[in-house]
């Protein structure tokens, strides 16, 4: 037997089934309001949730720009120094100092040195100087210019390098990974496989000073210069 205690109605039950009463019916305009009320309390929800994601997942990005083009690994090493506001100290550490090229003429002396040394039979340089106008966020390794010009009977060629002036102040292999990079130019238009050669020719740690430098703008970014 059972032990335990069948339930109890306070009123007969009948066997009789009862059909139960069909619920009011909606009109189709009501549903259709009751539908765009649902969608429209979840898409405001979603926009919450999301906004402040989107927001970080922008800010992160161009806060990383610069070094996009690395490996994952790299990249979240990076983003442990930005978590530990360490970048900058990691740069100060490899370079403790600025370089002392502050005017044209000596930028212009310093990059000569480079050319006379390994790009001796090259085009000739007509000016390289520091230029106000050339920004680190677009034009970061400088800006190398090539025309043609008429002097009598004669086509001159003129070439120039312009370095953002931003440069002025940063340690000097940084500023001899610009340089480098724009005399490479002299003689390999694109950015290919020969150009990096050369630029390595150059300055063996070319690849190296070009992340470091990548990694000076990032902290630039952020509002952190160390320099």
């Amino acid at each position: 037997m059972n032990s335990r205690k069948s339930a109890s109605f306070s009123t007969p039950v009948s066997s009789k089934k009862v059909r139960p009463s069909a619920p009011p019916q909606m009109t189709v305009k009501a549903v259709n309001q009751a539908t765009a009320t649902k969608l429209a309390a979840k898409q405001a929800l979603a926009s919450l949730v999301t906004s402040d994601e989107v927001k970080a997942k922008k800010q992160q990005t161009a806060q990383l720009k610069y070094i996009a083009g690395y490996s994952a690994q790299t990249i979240e090493q990076v983003k442990g120094y930005i978590a530990n506001d360490s970048l900058a100290a990691v740069l100060l550490k490899r370079y403790p100092s600025v370089h002392d090229i502050r005017t044209d003429k000596a930028l212009y002396d310093y990059t000569m040195v480079f050319k006379q040394q390994f790009l001796k039979q090259s085009a000739p340089l007509s000016k390289v100087v520091f230029d106000d106008k050339i920004t680190l966020s677009h034009q970061a390794l400088g800006l190398h210019t090539y025309a043609n010009r008429v002097q009598g009977s004669k086509v001159k060629a003129k070439n120039e390098i312009r370095i953002s002036s931003r440069l002025r102040h940063v340690p000097e292999p940084l500023l001899r990974m610009v340089v480098v990079h724009e005399l490479a130019h002299l003689k390999e238009k694109d950015h290919n496989k020969a150009f990096y050669q050369l630029c390595e020719y150059m300055t063996s740690d070319y690849h190296q000073l070009e992340f470091d430098l990548r990694l000076l703008l990032t902290c630039i970014e952020l509002g952190k210069a160390p320099y």
